[in-house]
């Protein structure tokens, strides 16, 4: 890990194209501003962090309980029975 010191208004480039700007000091807080390309996705830790593990789960989607909600939802084509109108 690189661990910088930086005032405020000074910055640190990741790059050629992101760049992290200290805006402001306050207690222990940091305010940061990130000037990045607009395919870089850039989030709190803690955000991506729910969204990996909401993925992962998504991912993981057991079937068996797929099967089970189907017929909620009606027949799927070629599946026998249900609602059928044949004479």
């Amino acid at each position: 890990m690189l661990t910088l010191t930086r005032k405020i208004g000074e910055s640190v480039c990741i790059g050629d194209d992101i760049k992290i700007v200290v805006k402001e000091v306050k207690g222990k807080q940091v305010r940061l501003g990130i000037i990045a390309p607009r395919e870089v996705y850039v989030c709190r830790e803690e955000l991506y962090d729910r969204i990996h593990k909401a993925n992962l789960g998504a991912a993981d989607t057991n079937v068996n309980i797929l099967d089970s909600i189907s017929g909620l939802f009606g027949n799927t084509p070629g599946q026998k029975g249900g609602d059928s109108h044949e004479n």
